[in-house]
């Protein structure tokens, strides 16, 4: 059992013996966690039942791309993909295939038990009492387990709705890696988690540190760039000052997604993220932007044209830049052994991290 006092929450900044220095012989590369779930309403209050599985022509379209490109994506299902057996039976035959990985992803009002109420709060799973966030977390990896003959080990939290308990319960209940942490951003003007303080780097995460934390990719880019964790805080205070920036070229926070995010910036900032060392790039998306109308982001087919076009560019980036994809297992194959974290603190001073970088590094 560990003796320090740091107990491994998603909210708390890594000691610098819990940052991950990942096998030499990964080199640099990047993963995908695509967010597979059901349609619904983005502007409209959350629902146990307001919601639909249709897309799933543009999921195996999204898919196929994907293989012919090399990717083998991360598929975090939640529970409404398992109760549809279309989703279910493509999801096995990418499985059988070879094609994906399947994660968990948990949207707490859609998701057993149904015990709390319907909310904006009670949209964050980690915001809900420990035994029924605990609850959640089994029934939506015992259904996967049932459906796809595989428990997952990966796991995501909706809206990255982790809590003071999450990485513990994710920890005790067997899972290897989260990816619920998106540096840079701050939710709780949502009622949600605050991520913008901590690292873009892999680090130990849970209580007995067995737990694998794989944060989405965002940095800054911009002329202040340097300034950047700083200077972006202060200038949200100012309402519109942040988008005044970025217009001006100064600074803008890009997170490596094609939601939302023009095409010249993500590459920028995969560029910025490689020049500054990181290691491994983790891009997401949700799955019913693979279709028009379902998200904000592709409303229509133009909108999907330039979606596609997005991952176009960026994948000829990043083989520009030697950067392959890697799968699941291979990342998690690259990580040392809990074990081997303990030994090498011997071996070195147990100084912590600092304050985190003021810049768009790690």
């Amino acid at each position: 059992m560990r003796t320090d006092t740091h107990d491994g929450a998603f909210n708390r900044y890594p000691d610098q013996r819990d940052v991950i220095a990942l096998a030499p012989e990964f080199g640099v590369r990047f993963t995908l966690f695509i967010d597979t779930e059901e349609e619904f309403d983005w502007g409209k209050p959350f629902s146990r039942t307001d919601h639909t599985v249709n897309s799933l022509r543009g999921l195996a379209e999204g898919q196929s791309y994907l293989t012919r490109s090399g990717v083998r994506p991360v598929h975090m299902v939640d529970y409404p993909i398992l109760e549809s057996p279309a989703a279910v039976e493509l999801l096995r035959a990418w499985l059988a295939a070879g094609e994906c990985d399947v994660g968990a992803q948990l949207h707490p009002w859609v998701n057993p038990p149904h015990e709390e109420q319907v909310t904006a709060a009670n949209s964050y799973v980690g915001s809900l009492p420990e035994e029924l966030e605990r609850a959640k977390i089994c029934a939506l990896r015992d259904r996967i387990t049932a459906e796809l003959s595989k428990p997952p080990v990966s796991f995501r939290a909706g809206r990255y709705g982790v809590g003071p308990n999450s990485a513990r319960l994710l920890e005790e209940e067997g899972f290897l890696l989260d990816s619920s942490v998106r540096a840079l951003f701050d939710y709780r003007d949502q009622l949600g988690p605050n991520f913008y303080h901590l690292p873009l780097v892999p680090y130990w995460a849970g209580p007995e540190r067995r737990l694998v934390e794989l944060p989405l990719s965002t940095t800054f880019t911009g002329y202040l760039r340097g300034l950047g964790r700083p200077l972006y805080s202060f200038a949200r205070k100012f309402g519109p000052l942040p988008g005044g920036l970025s217009k001006l070229g100064m600074l803008t926070r890009v997170a490596l997604t094609p939601e939302g995010i023009p095409v010249g910036n993500a590459l920028e900032a995969i560029d910025k993220m490689l020049d500054d060392g990181v290691r491994v790039l983790n891009l997401s998306f949700h799955s019913p932007s693979l279709e028009p109308g379902h998200t904000p982001y592709v409303r229509d087919a133009a909108d999907l044209r330039a979606f596609y076009g997005w991952w176009d560019a960026v994948l000829n980036r990043m083989t520009l830049r030697g950067v392959q994809a890697a799968s699941l297992d291979e990342f998690l194959a690259a990580v040392p052994p809990p074990e081997f974290r303990i030994k090498a603190c011997k071996d070195k001073q147990r100084s912590a991290i600092g304050r985190p970088s003021t810049g768009g590094g790690l």
